[in-house]
């Protein structure tokens, strides 16, 4: 096995990429005013600052649907090959919902998903 054609590839890639930063930074703009550094979104001056704290509840939401979208990608691989994978299959994903449904379950009594006020015991 020949390795000239990657390397090749490499070195043209390399090639493109560093005559594209010096093109672009010979024939770039190069003034500097102070309002060239400040953000601008659609005219309309910024006012405060960027990094405001989000409830853990926004992450928290955002981590069950990252993780109920991977299901429903098993599930639907599951779903294509259900003929060849059988029984076994069959039983594997009931076992695979079982446990997140568990999980679920879990984050629910645990109240991770309640969004009203916290109820002191």
């Amino acid at each position: 096995m020949t390795l000239w054609p990657f390397v090749v590839y490499f070195v043209s890639v390399v090639a493109v990429v560093a005559a594209m930063i010096g093109i672009s930074y010979f024939l770039g703009e190069k003034h500097r005013e102070k309002t060239t550094a400040e953000p601008y979104e659609s005219g309309i001056r910024s006012t405060g600052s960027a990094r405001l704290r989000f409830s853990i509840k926004f992450y928290l939401v955002a981590l069950f649907f990252v993780i109920f979208d991977v299901e429903s990608m098993f599930v639907f691989a599951w779903a294509i090959a259900f003929r060849e994978l059988g029984w076994a299959g069959y039983i594997s994903v009931v076992v695979f919902i079982a446990v997140l449904v568990a999980g679920l379950v879990y984050l629910w009594r645990l109240g991770a998903l309640d969004w009203g006020r916290v109820k002191r015991k």
